[in-house]
């Protein structure tokens, strides 16, 4: 049944009021996209994109965790073909324990696959494995006409939809190639670094022996501490690895859920004083040195999914998520991005930095070879709209861009000079779309 509701993204903020309809078999949502009203139609999954990509005030939004099927799944080639509603939760779950994991693991398991694939997401092994669409084989896409396309990495339209944010079609199944591993745990390499230029330089020396590589920093720290960081690096275990007590079980994967946020928190929590006492505890609590510890593959992937509901903690206002990459040889914008952050005293209660390996194929897919760093930020601050307008400058200024998927505040014009392939990408878009059936409120926003 339709439900006319406010729909929001991840960050709790800019909420719009959409006719959402749970999306039935193929033939529902062909009826759905072929008579869409004035203000289109728009697939959402599980509303995780922080800022207003799945919102579509005014018009259509399918519902598409409806559509949670695991169609196939072959152990030998590591090929599955899902719904585009399942999400990565589900994947785990239930290929774990047959040694299959996703290829690409955001920060959280509770992304569905449709999404994956519009927002091209990445993770920790980007520098070694690329992003979601790198790992495709087909996607069948319902396009404006009512025709369903299965499209493959030879299409386009195929990598104008791979983090084209759900403005192509509605991707209604997916074929992708997991990863075989042989435990649910990873072996991990922690060390803390004194700074921003000690930290880029073990990750430019050494990220290649790894999978897996993140860094957490402290955003308010200043001076010759600037940038000081807790790196953590690591591999797929081998059941070799696993110590004695966790050999009988490699592959279990139950994750639990340690604790669910309280409802009503107040604004002004996450501030200057309490980020930076938990900065401080943190960096000096994480070992200074610590190589070959065994963690679960949620304790290293996703330990926010430990608390449901966590973005409450940021109060009713909410927060936004910035994550911006910069190319190889712009070091210098980096650190005058972490500076600016540091003298306005502005809290990133989580700020990781990346490194991100080849460019993706996809036309507006984000990554780039470069430096990623993604920031939450409480939104409250007079100061704030300016200091973000700052850093688009200085991520212009080195050929760098913002990611679709947690924007929230980004201009049309910035737009236009962070992605070069956007005209290509419009020309096909019009061609699949020439009637722009498929809106959000980022594409009206942003004049997509």
């Amino acid at each position: 049944m339709d439900d006319r509701r406010a729909l929001q993204g991840w960050g709790g903020t800019s909420p719009s009021v959409s006719l959402v309809h749970p999306a039935g078999d193929d033939r529902d949502l062909v009826a759905m996209v072929t008579e869409p009203g004035r203000r289109g139609v728009l697939a959402r999954g599980l509303g995780r994109s922080y800022g207003d990509a799945a919102q579509n005030g005014g018009g259509l939004v399918a519902d598409m965790t409806t559509r949670n099927r695991v169609l196939s799944v072959d152990t030998q080639t590591g090929e599955v073909s899902v719904e585009a509603g399942v999400s990565l939760d589900t994947l785990m779950r239930l290929l774990l324990p047959m040694g299959l994991f996703v290829p690409v693991s955001p920060g959280t398991r509770q992304v569905t696959v449709g999404g994956a694939v519009a927002a091209d997401i990445h993770g920790k092994n980007h520098h070694v494995d690329g992003s979601f669409g790198d790992h495709l084989a087909s996607i069948d896409l319902l396009c404006a006409d009512g025709s369903i396309r299965h499209l493959t990495p030879l299409d386009d339209l195929f990598w104008a939809t791979v983090g084209g944010m759900g403005l192509t079609g509605v991707v209604l199944r997916v074929t992708l190639r997991m990863k075989p591993v042989e435990t649910a745990y990873c072996v991990v390499d922690t060390e803390r670094c004194a700074n921003l230029d000690d930290l880029m330089q073990r990750m430019t020396t050494d990220d290649h022996r790894y999978t897996y590589s993140v860094a957490w920093v402290d955003c308010l720290a200043s001076g010759a501490s600037l940038g000081r960081s807790v790196l953590t690096r690591g591999w797929p275990a081998t059941l070799d690895q696993l110590p004695r007590r966790l050999r009988h079980k490699p592959l279990d994967f139950r994750p639990p859920e340690l604790a669910v946020a309280p409802a009503h928190l107040p604004n002004g929590m996450l501030n200057h004083l309490t980020v930076a006492a938990f900065n401080n505890v943190w960096y000096y609590k994480s070992p200074r040195e610590r190589r070959g510890e065994i963690q679960s593959i949620g304790a290293f992937f996703h330990p926010l999914d430990g608390v449901r509901q966590w973005n409450r903690i940021y109060g009713s206002r909410g927060f936004l998520q910035y994550q911006f990459v910069v190319p190889f040889g712009a070091e210098d914008a980096l650190r005058r991005c972490l500076t600016m952050l540091s003298d306005a005293g502005q809290a990133s209660f989580l700020a990781v930095l990346k490194r991100f390996g080849h460019g993706n194929s996809g036309h507006l897919s984000f990554p780039m070879p470069g430096w990623t760093l993604t920031l939450d930020i409480p939104v409250g601050s007079a100061e704030l709209g300016g200091l973000l307008d700052r850093l688009d400058e200085e991520v212009i200024a080195a050929g760098g861009r913002l990611y679709l998927a947690k924007d929230s505040r980004m201009t049309a014009a910035t737009m236009r000079k962070m992605y070069p392939r956007l005209e290509q990408w419009r020309e096909i878009r019009h061609e699949a779309d020439p009637d722009g059936v498929f809106m959000s409120d980022l594409a009206r926003r942003l004049e997509l």
